[in-house]
C-alpha cells in the first residue's frame, strides 16, 4: 500500500507503463480472511492509495482474478510482493503457473520483511526458536539495504473494468462503530510517515524506560502502517538509525529497544513460514490437552472490558473505541483471559483479529502463544500477570483506566486498580468475574496435569 520503498512497485516502473491492481480475496484465507477493523483500514488505505495511482479493483481468488486479466489485456509481466501467511506459498506458485500458461514472467519481491525467513539460519541450518539469538543474528547480518524514493512511473492506458470500492460494504454502517477509530488514525502512506516522524522526535527518547506505561503515548503506532505495507520495515529502520546518529549517542539505549521491537515482528513472521500451523495450533503440542474452560459468558464480559479489573478492562475498551491496544495492556488482558479465566488463547487471537486494526496474522498468533506458555521462546505458563500489580506498576496514577472505564474517574488513586476495597464500590462498575489469587492457583493445578509430558 505504498509507492515508495516497493521494490515490487519499482521492478515494475522499470519495465514500462503500469497497472496497479489490488484483489479482495477473502475465500483463498478462509477463516483468517480481514476482520471488522481491518476491512475499515483497508476501505481507506485503498483511497488514499488511489490519490496517487489508478487502481484496478477486483473481487475474487486472487490466482483466479490475475489468470483472467492475463486474457483480457496484454500484460507483460506480473510484479508482487512476498507474503508469508499458511496460505501464501501455495496461493503465488499457483499465480506463477497461470503466468506461464500465457508466458508471461512473473517476479516475487521482499519488501514486507528486513530478512527473508531462508537468510537466517541458525548454526544447524534450521530457523531460529528463541528471539534473543535470532534478533543478534539479524544485527550480524548488517544493516538493512537502504529504502528507495518513489520511482518515476508511466500509468497504462485501459479500459479494464475495476470494482467500485463502495461495492465491497468494508465500512460498518448500523451501527457505525468505527468513528472512534477513525478520530484516531490516519491510514496510507503519508500518516505512515507522519506517525515515524512524530515518534523519532517526540517519543524515541523515552522509549526504553516508558514504552510499558499505558498511560504515556511513547509508542510508535506504526504497527497498523507495518501491517498494511503503507510503510517498509526498512525506512523505520534507516529512520531511526539515523536519529539516534544525529542524538550522538543520547538515543542509542532507546533506540536499540525499538530496533529490536521491530525484530520481534520479524521473529513472528519467519515462526510463521516455518510453522505455518502458528496461528491455529500450539508450537508446544503437549498444551493441546490442555483442560480449558468452555465458558461463552465469560468471554463476553472479557471481550466487552466487563471483567471488574480496571487494567483489564481499560484495555479492551481501549482496543474497541480505537482498534488498537497498548503492548503492555496486550499482555495483561490475554493473562487475564488465558490464566484467569482458563479461555483457550485461539479465543482471545480470534477477538483481537476482528477487532485490530495491525491485525496482523505474524505477531498476532506468535504474541498470544507467547503469552499462553505454548509457543516459540514463549513466557512460562506458570508466569501469571496480576492485574492490579500490573496496573499500579504501568498505570501508577490510574490515567489509562480513568479515561477507558469512566465508572471509575472519581475512584481515588489508592482503589483505582482494586476499587472493590473501597468502603463504597462503584455501583455502576462490574464486579470481579473470579478472585484472581483463586483463579491463579486454578491455573496452576491445571498446568500440572499436562507438566509431566514438558520437556
Amino acid at each position: 500500500m505504498r509507492l515508495s520503498d516497493n521494490p515490487a512497485f519499482a521492478a515494475a516502473a522499470a519495465k514500462g507503463p503500469v497497472l496497479a491492481l489490488y484483489i479482495l480475496d477473502d475465500e483463498t484465507p478462509a477463516s483468517w480472511s480481514w476482520g471488522g477493523a481491518s476491512r475499515w483500514w483497508l476501505h481507506h488505505s485503498l483511497e488514499n492509495l488511489a490519490q496517487k495511482i489508478p487502481l484496478i479493483l477486483r473481487r475474487g481468488k486472487a490466482d483466479t482474478v490475475i489468470a483472467s486479466l492475463l486474457q483480457e489485456t496484454e500484460i507483460q509481466s506480473v510484479h508482487f510482493t512476498r507474503d508469508y501467511a499458511p496460505w501464501s506459498g501455495a496461493l503465488e506458485k499457483r499465480i506463477k503457473e497461470n503466468c506461464e500458461k500465457h508466458n508471461t514472467p512473473c517476479h516475487r519481491y521482499g519488501g514486507f520483511l528486513l530478512h527473508e525467513p531462508e537468510s537466517i539460519r541458525n548454526g544447524a541450518g534450521g530457523p531460529y526458536k528463541v528471539y534473543t539469538p535470532f534478533s543478534r543474528a539479524c544485527f550480524a547480518a548488517g544493516e538493512p539495504r537502504t529504502p528507495k524514493p518513489v520511482p518515476q512511473f508511466e500509468y497504462a492506458a485501459n479500459t479494464l473494468k475495476s470494482d467500485h470500492i463502495e461495492e465491497w460494504k468494508l465500512l460498518p454502517t448500523k451501527p457505525n462503530w468505527a468513528a472512534g477509530i477513525a478520530a484516531n488514525w490516519q491510514p496510507g502512506e503519508q500518516g505512515a510517515q507522519i506517525n515515524l516522524e512524530n515518534f523519532t522526535a517526540d517519543a524515541l527518547a523515552n522509549y526504553a524506560e516508558g514504552r510499558d506505561r499505558t498511560d504515556q503515548a511513547l509508542t510508535s503506532r506504526l504497527s497498523p502502517h507495518l501491517h498494511w505495507g503503507e510503510i517498509s520495515p526498512h525506512q523505520i529502520w534507516h529512520t531511526t538509525r539515523s536519529a539516534m546518529a544525529r542524538a550522538g549517542g543520547a538515543l542509542d539505549r532507546s533506540g536499540e529497544k525499538f530496533l529490536q521491537e521491530i525484530l520481534w515482528r520479524e521473529f513472528s513472521y519467519h515462526l510463521l513460514h516455518h510453522f505455518p500451523d502458528f496461528p491455529d495450533q500450539p508450537f508446544k503440542p503437549e498444551y493441546t490437552d490442555f483442560p480449558w474452560v468452555d465458558d461463552e459468558a465469560a468471554l463476553k464480559c472479557w471481550q466487552r472490558g466487563e471483567t471488574g479489573y480496571p487494567i483489564v478492562d481499560a484495555g479492551m475498551r481501549e482496543l474497541w473505541h480505537t482498534g488498537i491496544m497498548h503492548n503492555r495492556a496486550r499482555m495483561i488482558t490475554a493473562s487475564f483471559l488465558i490464566k484467569d479465566l482458563l479461555i483457550p488463547w485461539q479465543h482471545g487471537e480470534r477477538w483481537f483479529w476482528d477487532s485490530l486494526v495491525d491485525a496482523d496474522i505474524g505477531a498476532n498468533s506468535a504474541s498470544w502463544q507467547w503469552v499462553a506458555g505454548c509457543g516459540a521462546d514463549a513466557s512460562p505458563f506458570y508466569r501469571v500477570f496480576n492485574p492490579m500489580l500490573q496496573g499500579e506498576k504501568f498505570d501508577p496514577d490510574g490515567a489509562y483506566v480513568k479515561k477507558w472505564v469512566p465508572e471509575l474517574r472519581d475512584v481515588p488513586k489508592e482503589f483505582i486498580h482494586c476499587p472493590w476495597d473501597m468502603p463504597s464500590p462503584p455501583k455502576l462498575y462490574p464486579k470481579r468475574m473470579v478472585d484472581h489469587a483463586m483463579a491463579r492457583d486454578r491455573a496452576l493445578a491445571a498446568f500440572k496435569l499436562i507438566k509431566k509430558e514438558l520437556p
